[in-house]
């Protein structure tokens, strides 16, 4: 009974999180236009980062909580469900597709380095401020990338992003409650995972790997699978790889700020070598520049292999 309760908190939290990320990056959106902010800052910046806020909450408050297991299960979770689930799924849902030859070229070998910074940071079993700073460092070359990337599209994001209207107080309401929210889904939802975990006697790895990493990488999946469906592939794809490279750089290098972040032995071999092994998967499936739909079917094998061994290891 009380593990049900707490798995129903976690549900009703992760929920929150994600709904309230929702109205923070809209009204965000909003306050940015309102104050003339150039349409192709608003959408590196906010909309391109803002489907990673969960990750990004639920990482910060695992850190001043001390549970650093939840952060770095969160992260690698994440990036492999995005690639085996996410990425798997498009091509179920719309059959063989050709991606563009920017995307590989470029984007894939920043994903690369992102997972390969983060393998190496991490192999002593510690991710530590030091190299939460070379993380951040990454992220920040990355952005340089994509400010100048998006300028290149700067009047198709501004006439989509500057919708009619201007800032007031329901706007500026909604982006406080929305971080009231933020907070109180990230807090719980760390809360439930610490409970769980207790009453399963599974560590906090697992939970967050599995459970945390599903739930946080919802929203990148159904936009991602919203714009597969709307013909939109390279914004579904790129989204994608912009969360790993967000969740691998950013995430990692905010949390390793605030302390060092302790990886298990288990979490090393099989969850960081499963990332690995995901990352050059993909990349050699997208060599191409095409993804069918049994190569899709592959990544959702290996997604669900990587649950059940998930289970079985820890």
């Amino acid at each position: 009974m009380l593990l049900a309760l707490w798995i129903f908190i976690f549900i009703i939290s992760l929920t929150a999180l994600i709904k309230a990320s929702d109205l923070f990056i809209d009204s965000a959106e909003k306050i940015g236009i309102a104050f003339h902010i150039p349409g192709f800052i608003i959408g590196v910046t906010i909309v391109s980062i803002g489907t990673s806020l969960p990750e990004l909450l639920t990482s910060i408050i695992a850190m001043l909580k001390g549970e650093t297991e939840v952060v770095i299960g969160n992260v690698v979770g994440s990036n492999i469900t995005n690639i085996f689930l996410g990425l798997g799924l498009l091509p179920l849902i719309i059959g063989f597709f050709v991606i563009d030859k920017k995307l590989v070229s470029t984007d894939l070998p920043i994903l690369i380095g992102s997972t390969f910074l983060l393998t190496v940071t991490c192999l002593d079993g510690k991710f530590v401020p030091l190299e939460g700073l070379f993380c951040l460092a990454g992220f920040a070359i990355y952005m340089a990338y994509m400010l100048k990337e998006h300028r290149e599209y700067k009047n198709t994001i501004e006439e989509h992003l500057r919708k009619p209207g201007r800032l007031d107080f329901k706007t500026i309401g909604i982006l406080i409650i929305s971080l009231i929210l933020i907070y109180l889904g990230a807090e719980f939802t760390i809360k439930s995972i610490i409970k769980i975990s207790e009453i399963t006697k599974l560590s906090k790895d697992i939970v967050s790997a599995s459970a945390l990493a599903l739930g946080t990488s919802l929203p990148e999946i159904i936009t991602s699978v919203i714009a597969i469906r709307n013909g939109k592939k390279d914004i579904a794809v790129g989204t994608l790889f912009g969360s790993n490279i967000f969740n691998a750089f950013a995430i990692m290098g905010i949390s390793g700020l605030l302390g060092t972040i302790t990886i298990s032995t288990n979490m090393l071999i099989y969850g960081i070598g499963m990332l690995v092994l995901a990352t050059l998967l993909y990349y050699f499936i997208t060599l191409d520049q095409e993804i069918t739909e049994w190569e899709g079917g592959l990544l959702i094998i290996f997604y669900g292999v990587y649950i059940v061994k998930l289970f079985k290891l820890f």
